[in-house]
């Protein structure tokens, strides 16, 4: 098992974050987390910057692969 943090960019959902990091707002306060966590990325969580599962109702769609 790895000590290294994954990020990973769900389908037409959340950004995943799994590990040990430290989630910051924009004036450095840390955010309550826990080992795994989900990141709103549809823009319609009604607790940002966390998912909520509003994107399931919203239809978001956006399937992003990285470049090899």
């Amino acid at each position: 098992m790895s000590d290294k943090p994954i990020i990973q960019v769900r389908d037409n959902g959340s950004i995943l974050v799994k590990g040990d990091v430290e989630l910051l707002d924009a004036e450095g306060n840390k955010y309550e987390t826990k080992p795994a966590f989900s990141l709103c990325r549809c823009g319609a969580s009604k607790n940002k910057p966390f998912c909520d599962g509003s994107h399931k109702q919203i239809e978001f769609e956006s399937v992003t692969r990285a470049n090899d």
